[in-house]
């Protein structure tokens, strides 16, 4: 059995695409990114405006077998100044690291993830980082951690000595269109918009006090990302104040924001909640949202 670890080369752009895609495609349905969008998210990730200036090298590599790329990986040493936040200081992350499982015609491909994984460990020593991190964000709305979907990877990043500290997160999904579009649930009520701290905000108003809001981002297709089924969005707050809560204030703002992403053709709205706030995820499925995944977070190890 032959396995080639090497860094990542432009002539292995499609092929770590289509891995990148598959792996996607599990997760999110009906969404795909192009090989200009994987490209520009290995040189640097303006959306993540906090903890990207931090990162001082990058690296990707690729796990070769018997001509194909079977397994690919991106990697990101953190700085160790006072400007890095604490968490990240003189880190290092495995921020994706994707594999085709075994299969009947090719059986042994885990065994190119298992030598990438190595060669991941090893290249995270020579940085000489203090601690290590270990992801599944790829360039699409909705896949980060490590998702249910890919056991696969869980095994690989666990035989490697990454532990998971328990968070998880749940990511739901609901087509614009069929989202609940009540009228007021109290005389009264009515709305703002503003600009919000995590998009366009959407204020519910009773005598002039706010009562709640929502905010919802449609900056998700920045760049030549590629959806098949139209205009994504998510929340990115929703709130309602605690003396107005049980009078469905929350699924009327709900629909407010979705008569307002319609207007620009927003087509799917995404949200997320940690696996303990089972209020907050069974008000999104009786609004009309789906689960997608559940996806774990915060694979860790100290030092390497």
């Amino acid at each position: 059995m032959s396995i080639s670890v090497r860094p990542f080369s432009r002539g292995d752009r499609e092929q770590v695409t289509g891995l990148v895609n598959a792996h996607i495609a599990a997760v999110v349905p009906g969404v795909s990114v192009s090989v200009q969008v994987l490209l520009s998210q290995l040189e640097r990730e303006p959306g993540e405006f906090i903890v990207d200036r931090w990162a001082r090298e990058r690296i990707t590599l690729v796990a070769e077998q018997r001509g194909r790329v079977v397994a690919a990986a991106h990697l990101i040493r953190y700085g160790d100044g006072p400007e890095t936040g604490e968490m990240y200081r003189n880190a290092g992350e495995i921020r994706w690291l994707v594999c085709w499982p075994d299969a009947p015609y090719w059986p042994d491909s885990q065994a190119a993830g298992d030598a990438l994984a190595v060669a991941c460990h090893a290249q995270l020593r020579r940085w000489g980082v203090t601690r290590s991190f270990a992801e599944g964000s790829l360039p699409a709305p909705g896949v980060y951690g490590v998702p249910e979907q890919w056991p696969h990877i869980r095994a690989i990043y666990q035989r490697i000595g990454f532990r998971n500290d328990g968070r998880v997160e749940t990511v739901l999904l609901a087509p614009v269109d069929r989202l609940a579009r009540p009228p007021a649930p109290v005389d009264g009520l009515t709305t703002s918009r503003t600009v919000g701290i995590n998009g366009t905000r959407i204020t519910a108003l009773l005598d002039g006090a706010e009562v709640g809001y929502i905010e919802v981002d449609t900056n998700l297709d920045a760049g030549p990302r590629v959806s098949r089924v139209g205009a994504w969005a998510e929340v990115g707050n929703l709130w309602v104040e605690p003396d107005h809560r049980r009078r469905r204030i929350g699924t009327w703002l709900l629909g407010q924001a979705a008569d307002w992403l319609e207007l620009g053709g927003a087509t799917r709205l995404l949200d997320y909640a940690d696996v303990t706030e089972e209020d907050y995820t069974e008000f999104l499925t009786a609004a009309g949202f789906t689960v997608l995944t559940r996806t774990t977070r915060e694979f860790t190890t100290d030092g390497v």
